[in-house]
């Protein structure tokens, strides 16, 4: 099923599917929630004794992820996980910091309709709200400061492994081959017109490898990493705008550390959003790298010397990445990411790209900076 059919599709009896899962609340209403590309997000209105209590009900897109049971399974084990770590420490209303999964009547931690369709329930996060795009270097503080604390809080999250909900997600190598095999196949007749984009890639084929050989290596270890590390998978508090809630646990699976701190590069020091079309907006900002820095490494003393190494480099490498991811899915059809007008994800990779040369451009800056908060 294509994201232009899912989008198609008819509307939900949200009063039935909410009384799938194990509230005592009277439905009142629901509405599209949020930004999200994949999946279809709704906040819920209910009422209990008459006051109003929220959540977040999701319907997975079963067609990017495609085993919905085992990516619940990691999920509840990570959310159980990190409200028992964090209840330990002290932190009450654990609600607001970290995702809970509503039980269905059954039990099951996702609700399987009869049209085939999978459908999960959180507590709303109250209080809060996400930026999609960036607009003080405090923000970025704060959103590095969480995902280093969420990698740091499942460090000893116990065997077994979790799931690959998405194999090989971030996998540079099999990206670059996906898409070359794209090229080579052409099904829509879009690759003359991403010549620029598919000779960018090709100049830079041979950084795919670096941190695939270190790890074979042994020299970076493997993790649980969050996967999705934009700024607005980070709820922060309305108030304060200190982060709340680390969110969108779907990508939460074993990576490398360097991963998620090369994602946040890429969003939270980006100039403009990541389907600008005017690319001279398009740019890196030392002073969000800089931000961003000081707010992992502040949390992630658990890096090692050669993840640490790699820090810098992995905002260039994810960049490249997700630009490869865009341009394959436009050749392909878009059948991955939704798109909102004709060339979307060809407009999405130009962006990357363009941010991977103002990632190059300013390596050297970067390197200096991550050496300061080292010290």
């Amino acid at each position: 099923m294509t994201n232009e059919q899912t989008n198609q599709q008819t509307a939900p009896d949200f009063a039935a599917l909410v009384g799938r899962f194990a509230t005592n609340d009277a439905f009142v209403s629901a509405a599209r929630h949020g930004s999200g590309h994949i999946n279809d997000t709704y906040k819920v209105a209910c009422a209990l004794a008459g006051q109003p209590v929220h959540y977040i009900l999701q319907r997975i897109n079963h067609t990017i992820f495609k085993d919905p049971a085992a990516l619940m399974d990691n999920v509840q084990r990570v959310t159980a996980h990190l409200r028992a770590k964090l209840q330990a420490a002290g932190v009450t209303d654990l609600n607001r910091h970290a995702l809970a999964v509503i039980p269905t009547r059954a039990g099951d931690s996702v609700f399987h309709d009869a049209a085939g369709q999978w459908w999960r329930m959180y507590h709303f996060v109250e209080r809060a709200r996400t930026f999609d795009k960036v607009e003080t270097g405090a923000q970025v503080f704060e959103a590095a400061r969480a995902f280093a604390q969420f990698q740091g809080l499942l460090a000893d999250l116990p065997a077994p492994r979790l799931h690959d909900t998405i194999p090989n997600f971030h996998n540079a190598v099999l990206r670059l081959a996906t898409l070359r095999d794209a090229v080579q196949r052409d099904p829509h007749g879009r690759a003359a017109s991403a010549a620029a984009e598919l000779a960018f890639v090709e100049q830079r084929a041979a950084l795919c490898t670096r941190l695939l050989e270190r790890q074979q290596r042994g020299e970076l270890l493997e993790r649980i990493t969050h996967n999705d590390t934009k700024l607005n998978n980070v709820m922060l508090d309305e108030q304060t705008n200190a982060a709340v809630c680390v969110i969108d646990l779907d990508t939460v699976m074993p990576g490398l550390a360097l991963y998620d701190f090369g994602d946040m590069v890429r969003t939270a020091t980006a100039a403009a959003l990541e389907d600008e079309c005017d690319l001279a907006k398009v740019f890196s900002r030392p002073e969000m790298f800089a931000a961003l820095a000081r707010g992992y490494l502040s949390e992630a003393q658990f890096l090692t010397a050669a993840e640490r190494e790699e820090l810098v480099f992995s905002g260039r490498l994810i960049t490249l990445v997700i630009g490869i991811r865009f341009l394959t899915d436009h050749l392909l059809g878009d059948v991955y990411f939704k798109i909102h007008r004709p060339n979307h994800n060809l407009d999405r990779c130009r962006t990357q790209f363009k941010m991977v040369a103002s990632l190059e451009a300013q390596a050297d800056t970067m390197e200096q900076i991550v050496k300061e908060c080292l010290k």
